[in-house]
C-alpha cells in the first residue's frame, strides 16, 4: 500500500515543478517608456526597440528577459536620456524619460 502511495505523491509533485516551470517562462518582463520626443529612438541595452511617437498616451512597451538592462534615447546622434535599471519577472517597470525634448 506504501509503494503506490508514494509514487501517486512523487508524480504529482512532478507535475507541479512543470507546471510552475511553465508559469515562469511564460512571464516576461516589461520595460514601459514614458515621455519620449516625437521620433526618437528607444535602445536597450545598445540595441535599438523602436521609435517613440511622443504621445503620452501611447508608450513604448518593450517584452525582455528579467535583469538589469540599460535604457537609452536617441534623438539624431545624441543620447538625450540613460537610464539603468532592474526588472524582474513579470514585473513592469516604466521609465519616464526626463529630456526636456517635446514634440
Amino acid at each position: 500500500m506504501k509503494l503506490p502511495l508514494l509514487l501517486l505523491l512523487t508524480c504529482l509533485s512532478a507535475c507541479s515543478w512543470f507546471g510552475s516551470r511553465k508559469h515562469e517562462l511564460s512571464d516576461p518582463a516589461q520595460i514601459i517608456v514614458n515621455g519620449t520626443p516625437a521620433g526618437a529612438t528607444v535602445f536597450i541595452d545598445s540595441v535599438p526597440v523602436g521609435q517613440a511617437t511622443g504621445a503620452d498616451d501611447h508608450p513604448l512597451i518593450i517584452r525582455l528577459a528579467p535583469g538589469d538592462h540599460k535604457v537609452e534615447v536617441h534623438v539624431g546622434d545624441r543620447v538625450v536620456y540613460r537610464e539603468d535599471t532592474y526588472v524582474g519577472r513579470g514585473e513592469h517597470r516604466v521609465v519616464d524619460v526626463l529630456s526636456g525634448l517635446r514634440g
